[in-house]
């Protein structure tokens, strides 16, 4: 990191506050329509804000749909929702060039991948030759047909999923894949109490239709652009590497995060701080993005698997091992806001 660069564009403490105020009045709109399932929320608000992408595995029916499209409402933005299956060809992810009759010219138009928020649903069940085709918007945040390159909208979050149960016929992301997402969460079940007040909520209009949009996309892209100016003290880019390192020599890992994994890890943290009304970032704010950002990013070894240890697990091990930065870094304490 740059840190003359970080440090010159600092945000002021209205600033951090506002966009504070505003990510909680998102969050409130969607918790109209996702009941008890704010650190879900969190996290997918944190990728978007950090510019990264998510991976929801989990069993279907418990509100992936509704909590895109319900955050895709509450910025204004534009969603779509793509059904990921064998026939499914990259055009029609991306687009393609369509011959237009009157004027015996090839025109592009352009496919469901040029949205604001994408739901890709069940992504392990189209080839990877389409798999891959989302997977370089995801990371150019372009897409290129023919020899014409057209940029993707801002803010661009795609919300991929996979089904844990009924894997027949499917085509499972390889490790490179994967680690092109910025986190991997799970929604779960619901609570009894948060299940009873969803059941009345939906018994009569869907209270989708009732979300007001909070911001604008543009405004959206101006907060991600503060995000980037967090500031990170030395102390806790140590933490960070630390982290990561530990993930590539730990004999339970057979593959270790990557530097992708660094770079996400510092913008995970960069996110909630801003989140948490900070312009700086803790070793707290690294700590509570971890698992997220690393476990799907890892590959354990054989007999990690047989001792019916998860992934998680051993992320959760590696970092409770890891000495936590103590000092106050005089850096960060000089530029710090008010809260």
């Amino acid at each position: 990191m740059n840190t003359e660069t970080t440090q010159s564009s600092r945000p002021t403490a209205e600033n951090v506050q506002e966009v504070r105020k505003t990510v909680g009045e998102i969050r409130e709109q969607i918790e109209r329509v996702i009941v008890g399932k704010r650190e879900v929320i969190d996290r997918l608000l944190t990728a978007m804000l950090a510019e990264g992408h998510v991976l929801i595995e989990d069993v279907p029916g418990i509100g992936k749909t509704k909590l895109a499209r319900s955050i895709s409402a509450a910025i204004g933005g534009s969603f779509h929702r793509i059904q990921f299956t064998p026939d499914l060809l990259p055009g029609d992810v991306t687009g393609s060039l369509i011959y237009n009759q009157s004027n015996a010219t090839f025109q592009f138009h352009e496919g469901p991948v040029f949205s604001n928020v994408i739901l890709a649903d069940e992504i392990n069940r189209a080839g990877p030759r389409t798999q891959s085709a989302l997977l370089e918007a995801m990371e150019e945040r372009q897409v290129t047909v023919d020899v014409e390159t057209y940029p993707l909208p801002r803010p661009f979050l795609v919300i991929a999923t996979q089904n844990p149960v009924e894997l027949e016929g499917t085509f499972p992301l390889p490790e490179a894949q994967l680690d092109r997402f910025f986190l991997g969460t799970g929604i779960g079940y619901p609570e009894r109490d948060d299940e009873r007040n969803m059941l009345r909520r939906f018994r009569g209009e869907d209270p989708l239709d009732a979300i007001t949009p909070v911001v604008t996309p543009e405004e959206i892209g101006s907060m991600i652009e503060l995000t980037r100016s967090i500031y990170i003290g030395e102390a806790v880019e140590d933490y960070i590497l630390d982290i990561v390192n530990a993930t590539r020599s730990n004999d339970e890992i057979e593959l270790g995060a990557s530097s992708r994994s660094t770079l996400s890890l510092a913008r995970s943290g960069q996110a909630h701080a801003l989140m948490e009304g900070r312009d700086f970032v803790i070793p707290d704010d690294i700590r509570a993005m971890a698992a997220s950002i690393l476990t799907h990013r890892i590959l354990p070894s054989a007999r990690v698997e047989l001792r019916g240890r998860t992934k998680r697990d051993i992320i959760e091990a590696l970092i409770n091992e890891i000495p936590v930065p103590t000092e106050e870094n005089p850096e960060a304490d000089e530029h710090r806001t008010e809260r």
